[in-house]
């Protein structure tokens, strides 16, 4: 479906917004978390242009978000450098969503360390075997590609990893584009829980590792780890490589896992 119309009516314009695309990115009863937080990053950058490059983001999931939302941005700090924002969605006259977003020129590199390949880095996606063909939340169905990326299933080490991309792109900037892939994938302790059950993300604050991603054919390794789960909850570390093995976003997020 058309990442285009999802964000077509978000002008940077605060007040209300019917979202018209909505239903094609439902996860349950709210937007998928990829989807909303687009949504946020594209008020922000349609309200204050000539913002330089994202450099990070803190991500409120707060309440459900629907097809009728109200939309916010304000600029925190504006310095020589970096410049934060933050942006809200309102549903149903409450707050549903909240970012702060960390725009930074670039500065004389003074510590060079490019992130890690894995180890066990998979075959390329054309070697690998489809998952979730018609199967899955209506986001993943009508938007997303993937492709399994681990040889174990089933229970076992907290992580799962798949190659993903988006089936229509457009001219979506490659960004854009991490943003909305960055949440895609079902929490790492998804193998490790004892019985079926609803999940539901709380947060995500993510570092932008290259500000101007690139990948072949649109496929991205996406893995997400659940670093502790205990009491009703996990703590997850997400990962976003390029075909090539560059690692392009660092991520945390706070998972409810339901009884």
């Amino acid at each position: 479906m058309s990442v285009s119309a999802l964000i077509e009516p978000v002008t940077g314009k605060p007040g209300p917004v019917q979202l018209s695309e909505a239903a094609n990115w439902l996860q349950g009863r709210t937007l998928y978390g990829g989807a909303s937080t687009l949504i946020g990053y594209t008020m922000a950058l349609r309200a204050f242009p000539d913002l330089p490059p994202l450099r990070a983001a803190q991500v409120g999931f707060v309440a459900p978000v629907g097809d009728e939302v109200e939309l916010s941005a304000e600029i925190v700090r504006q310095g020589r450098n970096v410049t934060q924002i933050r942006s809200e969605i309102h549903a149903q006259g409450k707050l549903a969503h909240t970012a702060l977003w960390l725009f930074a020129e670039p500065r004389e590199a003074n510590a060079v360390h490019p992130g890690e390949k894995p180890d066990d880095f998979p075959p390329q996606p054309e070697d690998c075997e489809d998952v979730m063909t018609g199967k899955g939340p209506s986001f993943i169905q009508c938007n997303f590609d993937l492709k399994r990326a681990q040889d174990t299933s089933g229970p076992g080490a907290p992580i799962v990893r798949r190659w993903a991309r988006l089936k229509q792109t457009e001219d979506l900037d490659p960004v854009s584009e991490l943003i909305l892939m960055g949440d895609v994938l079902p929490p790492g302790a998804m193998r490790a829980m004892r019985r079926t059950a609803p999940i539901s993300s709380i947060n995500w604050s993510f570092n932008l590792l290259d500000t101007e991603p690139r990948t072949s054919d649109g496929w991205w390794l996406s893995e997400n780890a659940s670093q502790h789960a205990g009491d009703g909850y996990s703590s997850e570390r997400l990962r976003l490589w390029n075909t090539q093995g560059e690692q392009v976003l660092d991520a945390l997020q706070s998972v409810a896992i339901f009884g």
